[in-house]
């Protein structure tokens, strides 16, 4: 089994140290283990899960949404469709954040035309 110190983790899923520490403290992650002298080893199950919240962090779900998803997750199976829709209730409101960013993409697009118009 593999194991990362906290160096490796923070290389692999760009959270830091501090984002680590107060993950594990609420709960979004579950408790790290540790060696003899006390130091934090993450698993490659753990590095998994971050990859998974660097996701929803990154696509604006907000952190009680977070550990509502790692609550579901850890219940078991039967949440599954739990799951499902929570996921896809932040999906719509990834995709209505991409329409509106497009709509201002096309804006933008279209003073740059203007600009080079006018030169």
């Amino acid at each position: 089994m593999s194991v990362y110190t906290p160096a490796e983790v923070v290389e692999e899923t760009g959270f830091s140290l501090d984002t680590l520490r107060y993950y594990e403290k609420i709960g979004l992650l579950e408790p790290v283990e540790r060696n003899a002298a006390g130091q934090r080893r993450f698993s490659q199950e753990d590095v998994g899960w971050l990859g998974m919240i660097r996701c929803l962090r990154d696509t604006g779900m907000p952190i009680a949404q977070m550990l509502r998803f790692a609550e579901l997750v850890r219940a078991g199976e039967h949440t599954i469709p739990d799951r499902i829709e929570l996921l896809e209730e932040h999906d719509r409101r990834v995709a209505a954040q991409i329409a509106n960013l497009t709509e201002r993409q096309s804006y933008i697009h279209h003073k740059i035309s203007y600009y080079r118009s006018v030169l």
